[in-house]
């Protein structure tokens, strides 16, 4: 015989959390960093992200979490395709050289790269890389969330992971 627990009544926030506590709480939610790539008429971009999750694996589709005032938004945008570089461990300057204020052009003469189907930049000893086409846009807050569905995957390399956790990079054996 179960037994059923009663849950305490909801109670609605007379407001939304504090930015600093939400960005404090997020700080505390480990994340595996990737760097996102595109190519096309736009030209290539890239940034360093960890807000990109699974969706479904039928068909396969990834979700990506891309600032719209970003400077790359416009080229994610008009070249309609992405490639998530899961990054290894020691490749951290790469995640600071795609997170900062460098030059798209300095950022990709950092490393070696190979492309897929849709031409996005796949990163040599990424752990995984999928390469994709963005099939949906949703909006929410500052930032677009992008449904992307997965039209290859590159042969793993790398070993080990890189993590981001409490604001510093942790590499996983």
């Amino acid at each position: 015989m179960s037994v059923a627990h009663a849950l305490p009544p909801a109670t609605t926030p007379a407001a939304p959390v504090e930015r600093d506590l939400f960005r404090g709480a997020m700080a505390r939610l480990g994340a595996a960093v990737n760097l996102v790539t595109t190519d096309g008429p736009a030209g290539p971009a890239g940034f360093t992200a960890t807000a990109v999750c699974s969706v479904s694996d039928s068909p396969a589709t990834l979700l990506v979490c891309l600032n719209r005032g970003a400077s790359v938004h416009p080229a994610f945008s008009a070249n309609g395709v992405l490639c998530v570089n899961v990054l290894a461990a020691g490749q951290q300057a790469l995640a600071n050289l795609f997170g900062g204020k460098t030059a798209m052009a300095e950022r990709f003469a950092a490393a070696r790269w190979t492309r897929l189907a849709t031409g996005a930049p796949v990163l040599d000893g990424a752990l995984v890389a999928c390469d994709c086409r963005i099939a949906g846009v949703q909006s929410v807050g500052s930032h677009d969330l992008l449904l992307c569905e997965v039209l290859g995957v590159a042969e793993p390399g790398g070993e080990g992971g890189l993590l981001y956790f409490d604001r510093r990079y942790h590499e996983l054996a």
